[in-house]
């Protein structure tokens, strides 16, 4: 993956980040807090947050690895939280969230893995 590319989907999670966001607190939070749920909600869009910036950060240095496993870890965990929380009979999403969390993990392992053994 290209420093740009890492970029472009890094500036796109966040952008959608800031939109779910804004979404769960101001048109879904009544239904949020009835499902008791919010807590979900939020949680999803932190994680997404933090990857978005780690692509936008860390771009120059990312590999491709580290990168695919944080957006697929971004789709894995964050959307089947959002999934979840905004329907939460749908059970077949909640194995999904471990999957991106581990997605997550795998990608900084990675990613510290490349810089300790890089040149520079």
């Amino acid at each position: 993956m290209t420093p740009r590319t890492a970029q472009l989907f890094g500036a796109v999670l966040a952008l959608l980040g800031v939109m779910l966001g804004a979404f769960g607190a101001h048109v879904l939070k009544p239904r949020l807090l009835a499902n008791g749920t919010l807590d979900g909600w939020q949680t999803a869009v932190h994680y997404q947050f933090f990857h978005a910036l780690a692509l936008l950060a860390l771009s120059r240095q990312l590999g491709r690895g580290p990168a695919v496993c944080w957006l697929v870890g971004v789709l894995f965990f964050s959307g089947s939280l959002y999934i979840l929380t905004t329907n939460p009979g749908q059970v077949w999403a909640g194995p999904v969230t471990p999957l991106g969390g581990l997605l997550f993990i795998a990608g900084w392992i990675w990613f510290i893995v490349d810089r300790a053994r890089a040149k520079e």
